[in-house]
């Protein structure tokens, strides 16, 4: 039987370099040769402790609504990571506590992400 594998996972943007310059600091990944501001690629290591490549390509259209889907980001220091992800252009969308906390942040290009305490 056949089956299929992800290989990554894609995003619109308006430069297709400077969002991936963005979460390739924010994985601690590197960018892939030949970004342009039309395609440019993240790239990954072992996909079983780095996840997916993310790949980045350039529509006309501005973001307009929610994202239907977002990357969840997990870390054991929570105050000083979103410090950190707010040094590279993200910005902080909503917070939540309670018996979970995590942290809603858009990117440089407004896609959604959760940040969560772990």
């Amino acid at each position: 039987m056949t089956r299929s594998t992800v290989l990554g996972l894609s995003f619109d943007a308006h430069d297709a370099a400077r969002v991936a310059r963005f979460w390739a600091a924010a994985l601690g990944r590197q960018v892939a040769d030949g970004a342009t501001t039309d395609d440019a690629v993240v790239l990954a290591g072992d996909l079983f402790s780095t996840g997916p490549r993310l790949a980045f390509h350039q529509v006309p259209e501005d973001k307009t609504v929610k994202n239907r889907v977002h990357l969840d980001l997990v870390t054991t220091d929570i105050d000083g990571e979103s410090d950190r992800l707010i040094s590279l252009g993200a910005t902080v969308v909503n917070t939540i506590s309670g018996q979970a906390r995590w942290i809603t942040f858009a990117d440089p290009e407004g896609n959604e992400f959760d940040l969560i305490a772990g």
